[in-house]
Formats: C-alpha cells, structure tokens, sequence
C-alpha cells in the first residue's frame, strides 16, 4: 500500500510517501503498479517529496513459476523510474531481503538496515535468477568476493560486508529513529535537483570525461541561475 504522511512542522511543505515491498510475494502486476503508483506520486511533487520503501522477506518455492517476460520487463522499468524519481529514496530493510524486496533496496539512495538483515539473490532451478538485481549488486561493488559468491551460488551477503560494500548505508537498533533523521536530511534538498546529481554520480562510471563535460556545465549553468534568483 502508498500511504502519505504528515511531516514536522519546519517540513509540512514535503509530503512522505511510502510503500512496503514483501518480498516473500511472487511479483505481480499489483506490485508493478504500487512502484510506478508511488514513483507518479513523488513526480507529481515537483521536488517536494520524500519516498520511503519498507523491504523484506525473500521468495520461497516454485516462486517463478506464473512470471513471464512482459511482467519482469514491466517491473524493471518500474525499477528504473524509481532510480531516477525526482525525490529522495530511502529504504529501510529487515531480515532476509531478496526477490522485489532486493531490487527496490538496491534502487534507492539511502538505506537503512537493521542489525538482522541479509541480501539474497533468490535462486530458481538451482540457479541465481538473472535478473536486474544481479546487475546493480555488480555494478556497485564490483569484483567484491562476497557479490561473486552472491552471483554463482546464490550466497547470502551478510550484514557486515552489505555495510562494507556500501550495499547499505546505516545499520540501527532503531530503524523508526534513523528513518526521521534520514528524512530531516531529505526534506532540505530539492528533489529535482537531487535527481540530477544522481544522474550525474551513476553516469559516471560508464560516461567518457568529454561527453560528460557538456551535462556537468548544464548543471552548473541552473545552480548558477538558482543562487542568482533565476532558475528558470
């Protein structure tokens, strides 16, 4: 369910949107339609959002069996918007998170842990399910031996190299605690804006210093403007 909650008084102008992802639950186009649900939502705030993703639980038996290619297509793309969702993204993830609950964890910009949490690539067939999940936990922490183990056998990354690996970023006994502090912190930057430094850190990588050049000076050009008075 997308729920909306109130905020502080100092941060009534930003509306919190949240959404649960169990990930013991087969992905359904219900699921689909709650992410690209929430993802409308913050993009319709114009900036003036905060998402918060609740995660956890991991698939269990013949999981995979009623999916087909349409629907994880569809669940990728939703994945993708959220990535790029003009607005901070924080997940907070308990126990064994694997299946949806994994790929929206790895899809978000802040994430919480509890001290139970661990990262499972869910298994099909006796193999790793080769999806998207797969490549965001490559691509962040490339070449780390826990992801590899991860990758081919279906390990479980634990929690003390899911921190050293930056798959998440805070581990709590209090995660309701570290949620209000995270969203303190969200609600004093524009989510737009936000979403272009993003872009900016993910392309990174992958993006020749020549062609990255004319997209960095774009940036700069609006920040000049916005301290100047005149964004538009």
């Amino acid at each position: 369910m997308v729920t909306g909650a109130a905020m502080s008084d100092e941060q009534a102008a930003v509306s919190r949107i949240e959404l649960s992802v169990d990930g013991e639950r087969p992905l359904s186009a219900e699921t689909v339609d709650a992410v690209a649900g929430m993802c409308r939502r913050a993009e319709d705030a114009d900036g003036a959002a905060v998402v918060v993703l609740r995660v956890s639980g991991t698939p269990r038996g013949e999981w995979a069996r009623d999916l087909n290619l349409r629907l994880v297509n569809r669940w990728e793309q939703a994945l993708r918007r959220l990535e790029r969702v003009p607005a901070t993204t924080i997940a907070l993830a308990a126990g064994a998170c694997g299946g949806p609950a994994l790929d929206v964890l790895l899809a978000t910009d802040h994430r919480i842990a509890a001290r139970s949490v661990r990262l499972v690539l869910p298994m099909q067939g006796g193999l790793v399910w080769p999806g998207m999940a797969l490549y965001r936990l490559a691509r962040q922490a490339p070449s780390a031996t826990a992801v590899r183990q991860a990758a081919l056998y279906g390990t479980a990354i634990g929690l003390d190299d899911a921190l050293a690996l930056h798959l998440v970023h805070e581990v709590t006994g209090d995660v309701e605690a570290a949620l209000g502090v995270a969203v303190g912190r969200a609600a004093a930057v524009s989510g737009t804006e936000l979403a272009v430094r993003r872009q900016l850190a993910l392309d990174a990588p992958t993006v020749a210093f020549e062609e990255a050049l004319g997209t960095h000076l774009a940036a700069v050009d609006r920040a000049l403007r916005i301290a100047a008075g005149t964004p538009s």
